[in-house]
């Protein structure tokens, strides 16, 4: 598994797409082919002081880590994530009580939605392809 550790890399990493779970916020990019070397896939995990002291931070600093590394060896393979990209994963004060194999699962379901090829919209609103579909004129509720 590798790690990011470049300030930029996690800019970088910031302005791709986003998934929030509960216990983090999850965010991706697809490198440029010719950023690095390796094709495998990057980590970056990252806390604010805002979610704790030191010593919580890196105890959800270590859980989130050996997570990463439990989905890795359960993928055949044992790598996780698809290659060319970049992951950071944001944590929140959540995570120090998040039971481990719901992490996992947090895990797991916000990669799958990171990788949906379809975009990503609030429940209940109109998509954009679908309002600017309509012709002038019609009602500017989202109900009918």
């Amino acid at each position: 598994m590798r790690w990011l550790v470049r300030r930029a890399d996690f800019q970088a990493a910031a302005k791709g797409r986003r998934v929030n779970a509960p216990p983090f916020a999850l965010q991706m990019r697809r490198r440029a082919p010719d950023e690095t070397l390796s094709d495998a896939p990057r980590f970056g995990l990252t806390a604010t002081r805002k979610v704790g002291g030191a010593v919580e931070r890196n105890r959800m600093k270590r859980r989130l880590r050996a997570a990463l590394r439990g989905l890795g060896q359960a993928t055949p393979g044992g790598v996780f994530g698809e290659a060319g990209h970049d992951y950071v994963v944001v944590l929140r004060r959540e995570a120090l009580a998040t039971p481990f194999d719901a992490l996992l699962a947090h895990l797991r379901t916000a990669m799958r939605k990171a990788h949906d090829p379809r975009p990503h919209s609030a429940p209940g609103r109109m998509s954009d392809a679908r309002r600017d579909a309509r012709p002038p004129g019609a009602a500017t509720s989202d109900r009918t």
